[in-house]
């Protein structure tokens, strides 16, 4: 089903870059263990409404995001991604779905592509 929602974004952006999605069960041992691998030479940011930090653009820096539940990662999963070297970042005060979410995201990282 993720496969055809990307390509469906990727037509509706004129887009050919396929951006990478990892969907895992378990938090912890993805943080730890998959996670410096993918994130390795990217700024990351983890997605999150009590957050103090607006999002930064990104410029031509990779980047990757979590995006987590609606209500927010708890401070332990917090916790995680600190130590993966995320930074947490707040899209404003409202909650978003996730759907939401994501656009909103891309939107602030690359204001050029607005």
């Amino acid at each position: 089903a993720i496969d055809g929602w990307l390509r469906d974004g990727l037509e509706q952006a004129i887009d050919t870059v396929v951006p990478e999605v990892a969907l895992r069960s378990r938090l912890k041992p993805f943080v730890e263990d998959e996670l410096p691998a993918i994130a390795a030479n990217t700024r990351g940011v983890i997605a999150h409404p009590a957050a103090a930090a607006q999002l930064a653009p990104a410029g031509s820096e990779p980047v990757t995001l979590a995006i987590g539940p609606e209500g927010g990662f708890s401070d332990y999963e917090l916790r995680l991604f600190d130590g993966a070297g995320f930074t947490s970042a707040s899209l404003g005060s409202r909650v978003l779905r996730v759907e939401t979410a994501l656009p909103v995201l891309v939107a602030n990282l690359f204001p050029a592509c607005r």
